[in-house]
């Protein structure tokens, strides 16, 4: 394990950064945002329903009310509300992990892209990448948070963000550093969900290709990406959906909670089991689609650039 603690303790890993995967990682991303947005909107909305009424916001009974209500109170034009800052979150996010995550792995590789790494390995990976990523992209998913809920009139004018940009000088102005990572250790413990599902996409992708004798740098089918990326993301996101309940919770400016033990307590008293997985179906029916677009875009640039 000498090897391994001396690229995850170090920064040694930085000499192994490759730039096609930050391009192709945010090709990605903002392709796969721009065709997803609504259903992500939907499932905000759903997830910070606490189950005792929501003052003056519309209560949704599931997806398709949610989005039927949408439609008729707000307009087409608001199932994209905030999508100026998902597609930023999600072009870094996705750009920055790719980045840090093939950069480190890279180096455990000793620059043979076919040498095969073990599921710890790219479970290592994945974590390290996903923490660092966070703590770039957080700001970024506090704005887009909120102004995918919609406002009350009763809040501050500096609570109800114009846009992107708008919205990280208020939270800086207002909130501060505090303001900024909100929302910051649920995301951390929320970094499981990509390593899962990097995880479970490079065993899939080291199976298929060990079976047919293949390289690991093999180029495959846009089928076969999909199918591994909608797998690993199922599972990643069966296992570890309740952490984006409760991150949404804390980070939506009309719901007071004291902190992650209060969230957590306050979810299970009033809802149950069931409150941790509001809008699992609205998720699934928007991240499997836009996983599945990003990796075989992701693939696709990668390959044309290396």
């Amino acid at each position: 394990m000498a090897k391994e603690a001396e690229v995850f303790g170090s920064l040694s890993f930085l000499s192994q950064l490759r730039y096609r995967h930050l391009v192709a990682g945010v090709a990605g991303g903002v392709t796969a945002t721009l065709l997803t947005h609504p259903f992500d909107l939907i499932k905000l909305r759903l997830a910070v329903q606490d189950g005792k009424g929501t003052g003056e916001r519309t209560s949704y009974r599931g997806p398709i009310h949610a989005f039927r209500s949408i439609l008729r109170e707000e307009g087409v034009r608001q199932l994209y509300r905030g999508a100026s800052a998902n597609v930023a979150g999600s072009g870094a996010s996705w750009g920055l992990y790719f980045f840090f995550y093939n950069a480190m792995k890279f180096s455990l590789q000793e620059g043979d892209i076919d040498v095969s790494l073990s599921a710890l390995h790219h479970l290592m990976c994945a974590v390290f990448a996903g923490a660092l990523t966070l703590t770039v992209t957080n700001p970024i998913w506090v704005v887009k948070t909120r102004m995918c809920l919609v406002s009350s009139p009763s809040l501050p004018r500096h609570m109800r963000y114009r846009g992107l940009r708008d919205g990280l000088a208020n939270l800086w102005r207002h909130e501060g550093l505090r303001g900024m990572y909100t929302g910051y250790v649920p995301g951390l413990i929320g970094t499981s969900h990509g390593a899962i599902q990097f995880m479970v996409y490079e065993e899939l992708k080291k199976f298929y290709c060990h079976h047919y004798n293949l390289p690991l740098s093999t180029q495959l089918s846009p089928l076969h990406y999909i199918a591994m990326a909608a797998s690993s993301k199922v599972v990643a996101v069966t296992a570890t959906y309740p952490y984006q309940v409760i991150r949404a919770r804390l980070q939506d400016q009309e719901q007071r909670y004291s902190g992650l033990r209060d969230t957590i307590w306050r979810t299970y008293r009033h809802e149950g089991v069931r409150g941790f997985y509001k809008g699992i179906t609205a998720n699934l029916a928007k991240v499997v689609p836009a996983v599945s677009i990003t990796f075989v875009v992701y693939e696709n640039v990668s390959a044309a650039l290396r």
